[in-house]
């Protein structure tokens, strides 16, 4: 007796016979080629569905020259990437737009350059269509070893190099830095201090001149570097309470590094937000809503901007269409607004 288990796989040529088609006609459509009439593609996707008929990738990447596959090459340690909340809601936002395009997402890590290799060496070897590629570092050489492996990429963060063929999407962490100190200020705070992120990364270096922009005259005492954990926030709270026990109020450069302020905070005794108020930055609801007190910050939509990446990405790897008037749209990068979250700390 046969084991249903083990079934053949249905072939192409019986889904054509379902839908009384050729063989190209049902290859044209289960590739997504242009050229078959509505009612002749639909018999199709019937047949599919009801012969559970899967293509085979490989046949299909000859045919299409596509993969229906991205990388999202993260420049993170493993340890970082899985216990920060922002890489979650960045990559859910990126998975769900690829989803939605019926591609795969490949995730790569790097805990340092050695994997560079690997990482360059898969993206040479013609597995996926393009690549996202995010947390960049000044001296990372991702972008590079992309750009020579042939891979369409797109960079999470504005890169700290500029030229034509570069796309990234961002918030705007200048403007959102401003507007933190603009607050704190409004509440009647003058010995504002900024805990911020490594100064390695753009973003970091965009909310502390943020943050000087308005303070240009600001003490170097309220200024300290801390590494977007939580520890490294209290570290770098402890650190400001030390050269200055009289500050007011304190701009964290993420939410996760302000959860950190608020625990040395309670620690020394100081009480949030009468003593000093404490604002953060991504607006990252389960850090953000769950702090004591819960914790205002300046929201980025980091979901969204996963699934910009991903949209824009797409958009890059697919065959230009030309307008009416035969012109192709050009791609350009993308920047999004951020706004105050008032919450109690601050």
């Amino acid at each position: 007796m046969s084991d249903p288990t083990f079934a053949p796989r249905p072939t192409l040529e019986e889904v054509a016979a379902r839908a009384g088609v050729s063989r190209a006609t049902a290859s044209r459509v289960v590739n997504g080629s242009d050229g078959v009439r509505a009612p002749l593609a639909e018999r199709v996707r019937q047949a599919v569905d009801e012969l559970g008929y899967v293509p085979n990738q490989a046949a299909r990447t000859l045919v299409t020259r596509r993969n229906d596959a991205i990388a999202v090459v993260v420049a993170e340690p493993e340890t970082r990437f899985f216990t920060d909340p922002f890489f979650a809601q960045q990559v859910r936002g990126i998975s769900r737009e690829l989803t939605a395009h019926d591609n795969q997402l490949v995730l790569l890590l790097t805990e340092g350059a050695a994997d560079y290799g690997r990482v360059g060496r898969y993206l040479a070897g013609g597995h996926v269509d393009g690549a996202l590629i995010f947390s960049l570092h000044s001296d990372d050489s991702l972008p590079v070893m992309a750009r020579k492996a042939g891979v369409p990429t797109v960079i999470g963060g504005r890169p700290s190099w500029s030229d034509a063929d570069t796309l990234y999407v961002d918030c705007d962490n200048r403007g959102g830095a401003q507007d933190a100190v603009r607050h704190l200020q409004g509440l009647g705070r003058r010995r504002i201090a900024h805990i911020a992120g490594p100064l390695d990364q753009t973003a970091s270096i965009d909310r502390l001149d943020g943050f000087r922009d308005v303070l240009p005259d600001i003490d170097p005492k309220l200024i300290v570097e801390g590494d977007f954990t939580p520890e490294g926030g209290a570290r770098a709270m402890a650190e400001l309470l030390e050269r200055r026990p009289d500050l007011d109020a304190v701009f964290a450069a993420s939410d996760v590094m302000a959860s950190g302020a608020l625990r040395e905070l309670r620690h020394r005794g100081r009480r949030v937000p009468e003593d000093v108020a404490v604002i953060g930055f991504d607006d990252i609801v389960s850090v953000a809503e769950w702090t004591d007190p819960p914790l205002t910050t300046i929201r980025q939509d980091i979901e969204e901007m996963g699934r910009m990446m991903a949209r824009l990405l797409l958009r890059r790897v697919a065959p230009p269409v030309a307008g009416p008037e035969g012109e192709v749209p050009a791609l350009s990068s993308i920047v999004t607004p951020t706004q105050v979250v008032v919450r109690a700390s601050a």
